[in-house]
């Protein structure tokens, strides 16, 4: 089930790095941490899906490539992100 407006816009919101943010990496790490959990679910109750599957892989991918890059830039952002998401460490 995909996110809904108001939590997207919740999640824009508390990780956004100014007024007008959309789209810089950690509103997009966040965006894409929320769908990744909830297609998470999705797979419980439907384990032969995998066409969403790959979609689910893209994402984590996507993911995985947006981190590197706020890691290698931003160093104590990517550490903060990953504690407030719960990912790794």
């Amino acid at each position: 089930m995909a996110i809904t407006r108001e939590t997207r816009d919740a999640i824009i919101q508390k990780h956004q790095v100014h007024e007008s943010d959309r789209g810089s990496t950690k509103v997009q790490v966040a965006l894409l941490t929320s769908r990744i959990n909830d297609l998470t679910g999705h797979f419980r109750a439907h384990k032969k899906d995998h066409h969403s599957r790959r979609g689910l892989l893209k994402m984590v991918g996507q993911r995985r490539r947006l981190l590197d890059y706020l890691k290698r830039t931003d160093l104590p952002a990517y550490r903060a992100l990953i504690a407030d998401l719960g990912l790794r460490h």
